[in-house]
């Protein structure tokens, strides 16, 4: 079965070839089938805009597709950056950008405030027209600072510190 990694991010496609490898799928991706249009993503949550999506390059290339949508959720700023997390100031910023911005709208924050959830739901469209969704969350606090690693693609990984560990999500 050939599987559309419903994706323009070239770190997502890597990400999802490396968790798919071990099934028996052709895997191709908006990139490999040079595909520049940009599905909608104006759901009201991360399942919608997953499910938008997923549907939109299914019924683009007749093919299987599978796409997610996620983001952060910061307790404090009540859920924000959020289902708008690329586009939260407004337009849409860089990766620095997007790390910046949570530094700098919780430099007051004390440390027993800053929760948070790296939230994402992935969803399959079938050519029969069936859909099936998943969700996962990693909870973790918005650190004072960013880590100097980063994974273009994934800005939220830079700060997002996993206390059970000791370590940020990227390490």
């Amino acid at each position: 079965m050939k599987l559309l990694i419903a994706s323009h991010n070239p770190a997502k496609v890597k990400e999802y070839k490396r968790y798919l490898s071990e099934l028996s799928l052709e895997l191709v991706s908006l990139l490999d089938l040079n595909i520049k249009e940009e599905a909608p993503e104006d759901g009201k949550n991360f399942e919608e805009n997953a499910i938008n999506k997923a549907k939109f390059y299914q019924k683009l290339t007749g093919l299987s597709a599978i796409s997610d949508d996620g983001g952060l959720m910061i307790d404090v700023l009540n859920g924000a950056p959020g289902v708008k997390s690329r586009h939260w100031l407004g337009y849409r910023m860089t990766d620095e950008e997007m790390i910046q911005s949570v530094i700098e709208k919780m430099k007051d924050i004390p440390e027993g405030k800053r929760t948070c959830h790296l939230v994402a739901v992935a969803a399959l469209a079938m050519p029969d027209g069936t859909i099936h969704t998943q969700q996962a969350q990693i909870d973790g606090l918005v650190a004072k600072a960013p880590t100097k690693k980063r994974l273009n693609g994934y800005p939220y990984r830079s700060f997002f510190y996993l206390p059970k560990f000791k370590k940020f999500y990227l390490e």
